[in-house]
């Protein structure tokens, strides 16, 4: 579950565009030419001048494209979706009382983000695997259930139970007063929706964010799944979201610098001209939920950088329009502000000397 960059606390807490490098075809055909030389006798623009006006060109037309291809995807969406409604929230699913459970389930008052860094150490580590295993697991499982006019309740009953089977905590359950075992996020909903009483729609994309505590340590994954027949470009930007958690990943190891991250991730986004959600932030996890470090997605200047032995999630939320977003009133479903879709994808990491090791997989 992302957590949210700025650090207000008093909004829920869970879990930049620049242009593409890719080159513009409108000079590579036809070399352009100037005379070098007016009819007034005035002087001519120099080659140097030429090149420096053909680049700026070249930047203005790529910088169309996207905007053209972020409209035209834009358009589609909401031509052809049904906006989400909140449907009906069932009650809380009860835990066995002989799983322990994370020192924040006692209260509804949303924890602060922890300022230490997550190091397991090689004892804690163990542990660390054997809950980002069974996340890994439980998620595999849940998007087995995936499929029209099933309820988003009927997989957090499902994975309430997987959970709870294997001795283990639902951590999104009673997180600052959160009523549920799990997050699903329909369609334009970013992060943090509630599960209820909507039933999937064919073409529907779901992002099912699962995190259990199990024997003191968190172990955080999310992934987006398609609901029956989804459109080629709903399946275009869950394909590029989860590319985008890759190429993320591929930049971390010890003495990295975190805002890598976020760099790999916006130039992979922005050559399909999609936005990258900067409000939404990965973070250090372990014994804590959330911790420092903040993991920005987009191009930022983050200082800081990783080291061997630490764990934090990268879980990037790309849309097809605005990276804006609007709350409901229930303080946890975060929807984008035009209505456009968003896709999400989660691991949970572990820096090593020479790369990272994701944990979140089975």
């Amino acid at each position: 579950m992302a957590a949210v960059a700025g650090l207000h606390l008093s909004a829920p807490v869970h879990g930049q565009v620049v242009l593409s490098s890719a080159k513009s075809t409108l000079f590579m055909a036809t070399p352009l030419t100037f005379p070098l030389s007016t009819p007034s006798g005035r002087a001519s623009f120099s080659r140097k001048q030429l090149v420096v006006f053909a680049r700026r060109l070249s930047g203005l037309e790529e910088a169309m494209r996207i905007k053209r291809l972020r409209e035209s995807q834009v358009t589609t969406k909401v031509r052809r979706t049904v906006p989400l409604r909140r449907g009906r929230v069932s009650p809380t699913l009860p835990v066995p009382d002989d799983i322990p459970r994370p020192p924040y389930a006692a209260t509804s008052v949303l924890p602060e983000i922890a300022s230490d860094y997550q190091f397991p150490g090689s004892e804690g580590i163990a542990a660390m695997r054997a809950a980002c295993e069974l996340a890994a697991r439980v998620l595999d499982n849940a998007g087995k259930l995936v499929r029209p006019s099933v309820t988003t309740n009927e997989i957090d009953k499902a994975v309430h139970q997987m959970i709870i089977d294997a001795g283990a905590y639902p951590s999104p359950l009673g997180y600052g007063g959160f009523p549920k075992s799990v997050c699903t996020s329909v369609n334009e909903c970013m992060c943090h929706g509630i599960p209820d009483s909507r039933q999937l729609q064919d073409g529907d994309i779901i992002n099912i964010d699962v995190t259990v505590y199990l024997n003191g340590y968190h172990g955080d994954t999310s992934k987006t799944f398609l609901c029956g027949e989804v459109s080629d470009s709903m399946q275009r930007l869950v394909k590029v979201t989860e590319e985008c958690l890759e190429r993320g990943i591929a930049v971390c190891k010890d003495g990295a610098s975190f805002k890598k991250i976020g760099k790999r991730i916006s130039e992979h986004a922005e050559k399909f001209g999609y936005g990258v959600v900067e409000r939404f932030v990965g973070h250090g996890v372990g014994t804590v939920f959330h911790s420092e470090p903040l993991i920005l997605h987009h191009r930022n200047d983050q200082s800081g950088s990783m080291v061997e032995g630490q764990t934090f999630t990268i879980e990037p939320i790309l849309t097809m329009g605005s990276i804006e977003c609007v709350t409901w009133p229930d303080n946890w479903t975060t929807l984008t502000a035009d209505g456009s879709p968003a896709a999400q994808f989660e691991h949970t990491i572990l820096i090593t000397r020479t790369g990272a090791e994701i944990l979140t997989t089975c």
